[in-house]
């Protein structure tokens, strides 16, 4: 064999090992997503099961024992004695979204990673008659927990849809709020949620979630030191992540503030940010693969750079 076929056999294989390797890595990846969605999952369900199946106080349900950075206690008593027992017997999160988000009359909400259905709940009530407020979960334990709490709780404007939050079942410019309580920290693709929350909002539509975020400092590896995945706290997003992901995605006017220690480094946080009044206009399900232009025989670009669209990507 000549040197030179020898070089180009030599590049082949060593193109076929990377391409090999590749592929190893991304099934692994793919495998290791999959099985931390799947421990989300089962916990979660659990949790659903023991508010549903477990032991009762006087007053119903026992809430699920956790720590006072996480739960029912962020709620103010007002807003857990106006709703179902066993919807504030299953809440795990880290705040209290419907505080921050300022819904008003008539809009429609959307919460990620509902559970028990605490703040669809409570957003249902905040936005009255001419709004509605949409609740999404991937737990048929917790959607079924959710269903007979919205009976329970008599709310005609609420819909509860089984679904991910990387794959939101609503169509683009549906939604005027979204929000979410200590669940975006729990998924695999953070890159996917924030599109997808932009996406299903209409322009000037806003994000006003609760989430755990960490601490520039910390080291992938030193927020997984300091608690599980499907705790909150390992698969937290750090400060500069959070603005950069969410700005990634097309938002704007982005803003996180601190509340309170959940770990070492790591924080209970708001977080808020704006989908532009301008973004995507002429165009449908902006920024994703499904986007086209709104005016029959217009191409995606000749639709976005008639708006003035902000996003050009």
């Amino acid at each position: 064999m000549s040197e030179q076929n020898s070089t180009q056999h030599s590049e082949r294989n060593s193109k076929r090992d990377g391409e090999r390797h590749g592929r190893q890595n991304g099934e692994q990846n793919s495998t290791q997503h999959s099985d931390l969605r799947e421990t989300v999952r089962r916990r979660y369900a659990a949790a659903a099961v023991q508010v549903t199946e477990g032991g009762s106080t006087c007053c119903g349900p026992q809430a699920i024992e956790i720590d006072d950075n996480f739960g029912s206690t962020l709620y103010a008593a007002d807003d857990r004695e106006a709703l179902p027992v066993e919807a504030v017997a299953a809440s795990l999160g880290c705040g209290n979204p419907t505080a921050v988000a300022d819904l008003r009359e008539g809009e429609r909400v959307l919460d990620l990673g509902s559970g028990g259905g605490i703040d669809v709940l409570l957003s249902a009530r905040r936005v009255g008659p001419t709004g509605r407020a949409f609740g999404l979960d991937m737990t048929d334990e917790m959607l079924a927990l959710a269903l007979a709490n919205r009976e329970k709780a008599g709310a005609t404007n609420v819909e509860f849809l089984k679904g991910t939050i990387e794959a939101i079942p609503l169509p683009a410019n549906s939604i005027d709020v979204v929000i979410s309580n200590c669940v975006i920290n729990l998924s695999t693709d953070k890159a996917a949620v924030f599109a997808e929350a932009f996406r299903v909002l209409a322009p000037g539509g806003r994000i006003g979630v609760s989430d755990v975020v960490a601490d520039d400092a910390l080291s992938p590896q030193q927020r997984a030191e300091r608690g599980d995945f499907a705790g909150c706290i390992a698969g937290a997003l750090s400060f500069a992540e959070y603005r950069e992901g969410l700005a990634a995605a097309g938002f704007t006017d982005i803003g996180i503030t601190p509340t309170h220690a959940v770990a070492d480094g790591m924080h209970s946080a708001i977080v808020r940010a704006t989908k532009p009044v301008s973004a995507c206009c002429g165009v449908t399900a902006c920024c994703t693969p499904a986007e086209q232009a709104a005016q029959p025989g217009t191409t995606v670009a000749e639709a976005k750079s008639a708006a003035g669209c902000g996003c050009q990507g």
